[in-house]
């Protein structure tokens, strides 16, 4: 206890946060140089906007619009593969839920991965196994190889859910870092929409192909982006960290007072030794990891994954065509996206999550209800238009807030000695809690529509309080401002 209590002491006051939480000041060596750097006549690092930023997050989020197409493939793809392969509806249940095993193995290791290689190379290694998986399905001449694949796939798309958000957190400037993190979100959402759209009009075969693309272009691309700053320095690589950081910044701009902080903060780091896993859960990162746990758990207990996965046959129980909603559904993923992507560093995450929520505790209330009226002969009529209201209104919630903002916040709120540690954990939790609810959907469904419904209207609400009483907001702050701060405030507690 006291040598942690020294080592909170250590890393608080080198970023004592004032109480308007504005920009931290260093007590460390570099703490006179960091105050002569702010009165530089020169562009400031924080405020870049650079050509290789944007391309180097496009190259980044093609590993999230490859996670929105394995989301999206399994409804859509349901009858052809059913009917092509002769399968049973539990073959077919296997094939759906077993990406979530896949994504519980590679939630594991997900985060040692990107720690021990780099962020570039792990992306390149779920490149490789998501590739090699969507082939499996569309050679597929039986249950196993669907399986295979489907299997390869949960394990790749499991790291680039880490790892993607991490990157994107680690290289952009704090004023940017909530955009264009959110555009992870808007990918996933590409991804999901473009395979629930032309997956009514093509062949189950022919949409795995589409899959394959973004692995294709961020193979390439990641031959001309640079690795996470913040990693290079954490390995001790300082030539590379530095040209790494300049390349992202643009040569015009002043990054002495950014990579001055990120080596005095990481200087902090290395004065601990690296965490284990059991070392996570010691008291100077419990905050953290309640938030970041929590998010996760509270995000797949609200059902979105099973709702996703089985959306033909919940439209179909409300007497909706199947076709037409996944086409309508699939048409309001991309703007919604796009909107939040623009009010993440406006608004900021608390917002957007409390709006998320309370949007989805409503949509999922309207679909408990349209279930209730199914059983009344005079309310019937109005089941199929409440249920696809509320599908509409869940989706758009989901999209603008709990879809993408858990795993930001997630990559920002973890110190980089334990990052990957915690990474793995939540990934894990994310993807675990998936596996149960895509399991246990179809059983719940069976035992009460309504009720299952208004189980999830109720996760929704507590999601509202957690969110309310410990998530904090981290708009326009650094990782390093972000990550003291939560150390500090909890040992204060």
């Amino acid at each position: 206890m006291v040598r942690e209590s020294m080592e909170e002491g250590l890393l608080t006051s080198r970023y004592q946060l004032p109480p308007n939480g504005t920009k931290p000041t260093s007590n460390g060596a570099d703490g006179d140089s960091l105050t002569d750097n702010l009165n530089m006549p020169s562009q400031p690092a924080a405020s870049s906007l650079t050509p290789l930023l944007v391309f180097s997050t496009f190259v980044a989020v093609c590993g999230s619009f490859s996670y929105g197409c394995s989301l999206g493939y399994s409804s859509p793809a349901e009858t052809g593969i059913i009917e092509d392969l002769d399968l049973s509806s539990a073959e077919y249940s296997v094939f759906g839920s077993i990406m979530t095993i896949g994504g519980m193995v590679g939630a594991i290791l997900s985060g040692k991965i990107a720690d021990l290689i780099g962020r570039k190379l792990a992306m390149w290694f779920s490149d490789v196994l998501c590739t090699v998986g969507w082939l499996a399905i569309a050679f597929a001449k039986n249950a196993l190889w669907l399986d295979i694949g489907r299997l390869l796939i949960g394990l790749g798309v499991s790291i680039f859910c880490y790892v993607v958000p991490v990157y994107i957190a680690e290289i952009a400037p704090k004023s940017y870092r909530g955009s264009f993190a959110s555009s992870n979100q808007l990918m996933a959402s590409s991804g999901f929409a473009i395979m629930f759209f032309v997956g009514t009009f093509i062949s189950w075969r022919t949409l795995t192909m589409i899959g394959t693309i973004p692995c294709v272009v961020q193979i390439i691309g990641l031959f001309f982006i640079p690795e996470s700053p913040r990693w290079l320095a954490k390995c001790g690589r300082e030539n590379e960290f530095e040209a790494s950081l300049k390349r992202l910044r643009g040569e015009n701009s002043d990054i002495s007072e950014e990579a001055a902080e990120i080596k005095d903060y990481t200087a902090t780091l290395e004065q601990q030794t690296e965490a284990s896993f059991l070392e996570l859960f010691q008291r100077r990162y419990a905050n953290a990891l309640i938030v970041g746990v929590g998010l996760m758990l509270l995000q797949q207990l609200g059902g979105n994954s099973a709702v996703v996965y089985y959306t033909s046959s919940i439209f179909k129980e409300s007497g909706i065509s199947g076709s037409l909603g996944l086409q309508v559904l699939a048409v309001i993923q991309i703007p919604v996206a796009t909107l939040g992507l623009l009010l993440m560093d406006r608004s900021g995450r608390r917002p957007l999550l409390l709006v998320s929520a309370s949007g989805l505790c409503f949509s999922y209330f309207l679909q408990g209800l349209a279930f209730c009226f199914k059983e009344l002969p005079n309310l019937k009529a109005l089941t199929p238009p409440l249920a696809l209201s509320s599908t509409l209104i869940g989706a758009t919630a989901f999209t603008i807030g709990l879809g993408g903002i858990p795993w930001i916040i997630m990559s920002e709120i973890f110190p980089i000695n334990v990052k990957a540690q915690a990474g793995s954990l939540v990934t894990l939790v994310n993807w675990s809690t998936a596996w149960i609810m895509t399991y246990s959907f179809n059983f719940m469904m069976d035992w009460s529509l309504a009720g299952t419904f208004f189980f999830f209207s109720g996760i929704s609400g507590l999601t509202i309080l957690f969110v309310a009483k410990l998530v904090p907001e981290t708009k326009e702050r650094t990782l390093e401002e972000i990550q003291a701060s939560i150390t500090h405030s909890f040992s204060v507690i």
